[in-house]
């Protein structure tokens, strides 16, 4: 092997200023002099070929134009956890050790307790370096562990590391390195295109505190973090974003503590993949955001009825995918424990054009949700939300065999499934009257918008604001949406009015499911909220 290149150089990862690669090929080539390295880069723009040269192809490149050639010298193969530590926290031997006031010793932007003024100065190194418990070596170039043992005798009491984006080029190099550190709970090592164990290997037990992992842009397969997980017995929260993952399996006796599951930016084979992590005793959050996925369906559970997979799944997110039926949503309400829910972007969405009516229509859905992409659902709005879905879709219940008498309510089933809640509204507010069952009303020119001025008496601090409102907007939508708009915590909304025509009184607007138009609102009146 030529001066400058490592006897291990095929597959281990380098840089070459702000690029990455893999090492390909080492050796001649033709018609030139010299030892040359076949790299192949993670942003194809930074090659010139796909690993040929004169018609000789010496590497292959999954993009076409991804590799080219360069000269040892040119390539950084990294260096070890503990000199990128010392480097990252002013601690080498180049660097001099400043020193603090009292008992303090300031290293780098560190200021750490300074023990033994007398010491020399790698024995304050070395004390310094033992105190450190959160250490990020973020592109520092990492390539491996060290000498053996160095890092548990120098870093004895890390907990949480950073080794994202380095220059790591196998999961054995992680395990060296977690293997000397007793105690870690949290460990990032994105963004570092490795190998990983294809078949069983030797289960180290440097994960044995192991909570948090990031494993996001690793390339690493679905079927490598189950062999992988044998070694994380106590593991809580697991990132595997952008990793072309599209295959799921079976966990088997693996994960059975992970609470937290990111899988965003796969591009999953199809919804279906998801009933075989289903089974995962305490996840209680997944992230499912731009998988690809279009649809949602949980074949053990009928209408209005629980599944029994995810048992303990509290917050989803599905944001960023092509879910374009309202079904899907329908079967969210059978998991038994969701809470919080993320569904933005989604094709379903646009079916709605009212943002108001389509935020109501998802809390009519899906019962025990307390929390829709990030804001709080309040008593009173989830109620309105229910009320008007009851009534929106009244006549399609009478329609489909709905009656207000018990004996003869026989919806079919072709409605409970587009509509799987309605029964359990139907019982707790009861069967909808005559008179509400208006239908929805489409937004014409006759549904004009009124420009309101929104005050709060009481509340002098909190400046007036104008909103254009559809005269057809009911009482209980515009309450839903001055929650949200003037953040006022969950308590009752009483809302009034007064107007130019009204010489100075006040008109109550008590009834929510009336809409703006029954109370001769006009533009420029003033809607007074207070609570």
């Amino acid at each position: 092997m030529a001066a400058g290149v490592p006897p291990d150089a095929l597959g281990r990862r380098v840089s070459c200023g702000t690029d990455y690669g893999t090492v390909r090929y080492v050796g001649s080539v033709s018609r030139t002099a010299g030892i040359w390295l076949g790299v192949e880069w993670d942003d194809p723009q930074r090659g010139k070929h796909d690993g040929s040269y004169e018609g000789t192809q010496y590497f292959k490149c999954r993009h076409p134009k991804g590799g080219s050639f360069i000269r040892p010298n040119k390539a950084n193969f990294g260096v070890d956890f503990l000199t990128a530590v010392k480097d990252r926290y002013g601690l080498s031997d180049q660097q001099d050790v400043q020193y603090g006031t009292g008992n303090a010793v300031v290293f780098g932007t560190k200021t750490v307790e300074f023990v033994g003024m007398d010491s020399v100065a790698e024995q304050q190194r070395q004390v310094q370096l033992n105190k450190l418990v959160d250490i990020s070596v973020r592109e520092c170039a990492v390539s491996h562990a060290g000498q053996e043992e160095e890092i548990s005798r120098t870093c004895a009491n890390m907990r949480h590391i950073n080794l994202s984006k380095n220059l790591i080029s196998s999961w054995e190099t992680v395990i060296a390195i977690a293997s000397q550190v007793q105690n870690l709970e949290t460990l990032n090592v994105s963004e570092n295109k490795m190998r990983f164990p294809s078949t069983s290997t030797f289960i180290s037990s440097g994960f044995s505190n192991l909570k948090i992992l990031a494993l996001n842009q690793t390339e690493i397969t679905w079927t490598e973090v189950l062999l992988c997980a044998q070694g994380w017995p106590v593991l809580e929260e697991l990132y595997l974003s952008s990793n072309n993952i599209t295959v799921l399996e079976r966990p088997d006796a693996v994960l059975r503590t992970l609470k937290l599951l990111d899988l965003s930016d796969n591009q999953l084979l199809d919804g279906n993949q998801l009933h075989l992590i289903a089974q995962l005793p305490r996840l209680e959050q997944l992230i499912l955001r731009n998988t690809g996925i279009s649809s949602i369906h949980f074949p053990d559970a009928g209408f209005g009825c629980k599944t029994k997979m995810f048992p303990s799944l509290k917050r989803l997110a599905i944001n960023d995918n092509k879910i374009s039926q309202w079904s899907s949503i329908n079967e969210l309400d059978k998991l038994l424990s969701l809470r919080a829910l993320q569904c933005n972007n989604n094709p379903f969405m646009d079916t709605e054009k009212n943002p108001e009516t389509l935020i109501q229509l998802i809390i009519a859905k899906i019962s025990q949700l307390e929390v829709l992409n990030n804001c709080e659902i309040l008593p009173a709005e989830r109620r309105g939300a229910e009320l008007d879905y009851r009534k929106i879709f009244g006549k399609d219940w009478l329609e489909a065999g709905g009656h207000w008498n018990p004996e003869k309510n026989k919806p079919s089933e072709e409605f409970l499934a587009a509509h799987p809640r309605y029964p359990a509204l139907c019982l707790k507010y009861g069967a909808p009257e005559e008179g509400e069952l208006k239908g929805r009303q489409p937004l014409t020119l006759k549904n004009q918008l009124l420009t309101l001025t929104i005050k709060c008496p009481e509340k002098p601090e909190q400046k007036p604001v104008e909103k254009k409102l559809p005269e057809s907007m009911t009482i209980q939508k515009v309450k839903g949406l001055l929650y949200r708009l003037l953040k006022i915590p969950g308590s009752e909304l009483k809302l009034s009015y007064e107007s130019s025509k009204l010489e100075g009184k006040e008109v109550e607007l008590d009834n929510d499911l009336k809409p703006l138009q029954f109370y001769s609102i006009e533009s420029g009146d003033c809607v007074l909220v207070r609570w």
